[in-house]
This record gives structure tokens, C-alpha cells and sequence, in this order.
């Protein structure tokens, strides 16, 4: 017995040094790319609330001649909703001026992002199947509207793995509970560990991160459970919640070595910091969360969304039954810091490896939503603008085209699964054939949709 024991015990104290070293974290997933790959990371900077297209990025010089007119009745017949009901057209509140090199038009509303618009990729004809801020945040980033399925970041990291065993592959930096909470970086019926980790802005990053023992007794402890475990999935090897969990532990001691220092922001040079907008020891701002973002892909992340909310999840772009001047405060908060980081990836070496995804849920109307002369933009599907730059992206080009009023697409229609099918191509996987069995059935991210935009690409 005596033996036995202290057989049990080497074995451990064995297991809690490999887990210490790294060795028995998960290696590193050799990626499975279909085709080659342009880019080996995503940063997504994803505007929750709905911008407006036509105030931002799809300039409309019909609105501002004809504000305050109704929109007549040929255009009326192709307004979704109450079609009898008289719509006024509301002129937009920023001017757009077009960028000196490649020529693509922005509103004075972003003016920092303007002038890196020659290293974009903007489409101006994206379109989504829920005009409700819950379904249309879910479609963006799961293709669906109305079932959990795994995200756009599960899809990646389960179909790529890795690029650093000590951090997820899968990071989320969100201040506070978005539409559709988490769910919206959630694995769903993939493996655990694709779900995504959520940073908190803030001085505790990641909540409960220190040890709550000693090092050599946590060493030990983990090294006991890593034994029991592989005893227990002997016989279960097909138990996908235990690898996960498994997994989960391996992943929470690497972002306790690892993590504080890829976190911290005190090393940042003064120069980055003025590049980006940001105050020596700010850990909340935007500004703080993508620079993050550049320092978590620099580590091997593979995906990294920065999910742009500042209070409680009203407190975004929505400009539903209120002025859409409120647009002045977001754009300010994120205009100059998204501008410094295709600057920042540029002056590093990195910008040809990351997939930038400037996006939102839906767009705005054309219309002011409460009638003649009032301030808001009700939540509009049928056509808004997104845009991407970096690895595997034409840069300087504006792909698509809305009608004379930004209401509905005319030209190259972008539905999200198709969104999604060309970040996938970008990053080297065939939407197609990026598959999980659940259910009885293949799932995959697009469904049975998507086509990659081909004209978009480098």
C-alpha cells in the first residue's frame, strides 16, 4: 500500500512539473487549412447598436437635398415594415469628405479612420435577416438569428487551433453583457475550449487570475487532478466534457503565467500610447483594449473581438427613438485608436498577418423613425456598411453599392454568410467543408449559404 502511494504521489508531483513546463498543456493545433491561408489572426472591432451607414460610410446626397420630404411613393413600396405609412428622409449630421489617396468617402464623424481608409476593404451592401438588435448581434456572430450555435471565434479556433498552448485561442474584451450575453462567443456543441475568454477592462483583467495557494501546492494539487483525470478518461475517451474540462485547467495555469505580462500595458512606449490616444496606466479605454488586442495576437491569439459597449447594453450606437447624434460620443471613443492600430500592426511587421473586421449588426434608416423633423434612425436590415483590412484584403476599394437613399442594396449584395464565408477563406478554410458532426447532422458556420467575395480580396 505504502508502495502504491508513494508510486501515486511521484506520478503527481511528475504530472505537476510537465503542467509547470508546458508539456502537458494541449499542443498546439496543426492547422487543418483548406487553401492557403492570407492571414493568421482576426482582431474584430465590432460596434454593438447599429451605426448608421448612411451618417458614416455610405454618403447619400439625396438625403441632404431632400431632408425633410417624404420619400415618395415608388421608394415607399420598397420600405419594409408599414409600407401606407409616409417616411421623411433626415439629411445626414456629419459631412463626408473623401480620403487623399484611394478616394473612399467617410463622414467628418471619423476622421482618424478616414485617413487610413486606402488600407480598407469597405462594403457598402451588407444586408441581414433581423431587424432586432438580440437576432441581428446572434446572425453576426453565429449566422443564426434564433438558434445557439458556435461563434465565429469557436469556428476558428476549433478549425485552426492555437498558436500559443499558454492562451486561448479565443479572447472576447468586453466591458459589460452585450446583446445575446455571451452566447454570442460561445462553443455551443463544439469543444469546450473554443468558447471564448472574456476580458474585463479594468486593473482585474481576468477575475480570480492569482493563485489561491501556494505555487508548489497548487503545482502539486493540479498535478493530482491531471492524473486522476487521465485515469478517468481511459475508459472515456470519447467524453468530450471531461477533455474540455481537462483542457479548461490546462488553459487557466498557462494564462496564469502568461497572461499578467500580456496584459499589462506599463511597458507601452509613450509614443504608442499618443499614437493611439491613451494615458500612461489607462486600462479601460478603448484605446487600453486595442492595444491589448495587438499584444494578445502578437502572443498567438488566434481571435480576438473587442465588443464596443460603454455602459449597460443600451449605452451603445443604437439611435432607436433618440438622436443619432449620440453617434459623436462612440466615434470619438474608437475612432482615433482603430485608426493607430492599422498604423500600430503596419509599423510592427504584423498588419499582412491580421484580419481586421470592422462591423455592426445592422444599419439605419434613411428615414427619421418618429417622423418630420425628428431625430432618429430606426434599426434597418436591408442595407448597412462594414469593413476589413490587413492579411488576404484589396486595400482602397469600395465593394458594393445602396440605392439613391442608402434604404435597399443595388449592387454585389454582402448577406452575413457571406461575411462570414470570406473571413473563413482569408484565414484558409473553406466555409463548406469547416464542419461538425452534432445531432445526427454536419453543421457548419454559413449553414447551407455563403459565397466568398472574391473581388475583396488580394
Amino acid at each position: 500500500m505504502e508502495s502504491s502511494r508513494r508510486k501515486f504521489l511521484a506520478t503527481s508531483l511528475a504530472s505537476s512539473a510537465a503542467l509547470t513546463s508546458g508539456s502537458l498543456l494541449a499542443a498546439p493545433k496543426l492547422p487543418v487549412a483548406h487553401t492557403r491561408p492570407r492571414a493568421k489572426h482576426v482582431i474584430v472591432l465590432y460596434m454593438s447598436g447599429g451605426y448608421s451607414h448612411v451618417d458614416t460610410f455610405d454618403p447619400k446626397p439625396r438625403l441632404t437635398r431632400d431632408h425633410d420630404l417624404p420619400i415618395g411613393a415608388e421608394l415607399r413600396a420598397a420600405v419594409s415594415g408599414q409600407p401606407k405609412m409616409e417616411r421623411y428622409l433626415k439629411a445626414p449630421l456629419w459631412r463626408f469628405r473623401a480620403n487623399s489617396q484611394c478616394g473612399t468617402e467617410v463622414s467628418d464623424i471619423f476622421p482618424h479612420i478616414r485617413g487610413v481608409m486606402h488600407e480598407v476593404a469597405l462594403i457598402r451592401s451588407m444586408h441581414c435577416d433581423h431587424r432586432d438588435h438580440g437576432e441581428a448581434t446572434l446572425q453576426l456572430h453565429t449566422g443564426s438569428t434564433n438558434v445557439a450555435m458556435p461563434s465565429l471565434g469557436a469556428w476558428l479556433s476549433y478549425g485552426l487551433g492555437s498558436l500559443n498552448d499558454r492562451l486561448p485561442g479565443h479572447v472576447v474584451i468586453s466591458e459589460h453583457r452585450p446583446y445575446s450575453g455571451p452566447q454570442i462567443w460561445d462553443a455551443s456543441f463544439l469543444p469546450g475550449a473554443h468558447g471564448g475568454v472574456q476580458i474585463h477592462p479594468g486593473d482585474e483583467p481576468l477575475p480570480h487570475l492569482k493563485p489561491a495557494t501556494s505555487q508548489p501546492l497548487q503545482q502539486l494539487e493540479l498535478g493530482l487532478l491531471e492524473q486522476l483525470n487521465r485515469r478517468h478518461l481511459v475508459k472515456r475517451k470519447h467524453d468530450a466534457v471531461l477533455q474540455s474540462r481537462m483542457q479548461s485547467f490546462r488553459t487557466a495555469k498557462g494564462l496564469q503565467d502568461l497572461a499578467p505580462k500580456v496584459l499589462d500595458l506599463s511597458g507601452e512606449s509613450k509614443a504608442t500610447l499618443d499614437l493611439y490616444g491613451a494615458r500612461a496606466g489607462d486600462t479601460t479605454s478603448y484605446a487600453a483594449q486595442c492595444i491589448t488586442a495587438r499584444r494578445l495576437v502578437e502572443n498567438g491569439v488566434r481571435f480576438v473581438e473587442i465588443i464596443d459597449a460603454v455602459g449597460a447594453c443600451r449605452d451603445n450606437w443604437d439611435a432607436a427613438h433618440r438622436d443619432v447624434g449620440t453617434h459623436a460620443k462612440y466615434a470619438k471613443r474608437v475612432d482615433q485608436p482603430v485608426a493607430a492600430l492599422i498604423q500600430d500592426l503596419k509599423q510592427r511587421g504584423l498588419f499582412d498577418d491580421v484580419l481586421l473586421v470592422f462591423c455592426t449588426e445592422f444599419g439605419r434608416s434613411p428615414w427619421a423613425q418618429d417622423g418630420k423633423g425628428t431625430k432618429s434612425r430606426t434599426h434597418h436590415r436591408e442595407s448597412f456598411s462594414c469593413w476589413l483590412a490587413g492579411g488576404g484584403v484589396r486595400p482602397g476599394i469600395v465593394y458594393g453599392k445602396t440605392d439613391e437613399i442608402g434604404n435597399l442594396v443595388e449592387e454585389n449584395a454582402v448577406h452575413i454568410h457571406d461575411f462570414h464565408a470570406t473571413i473563413l477563406h482569408i484565414m484558409g478554410l473553406d466555409h463548406t467543408r469547416l464542419t461538425y458532426r452534432h445531432a445526427g447532422r454536419d453543421f457548419r458556420l454559413t449553414d447551407v449559404h455563403g459565397r466568398v467575395v472574391q473581388e475583396i480580396l488580394s
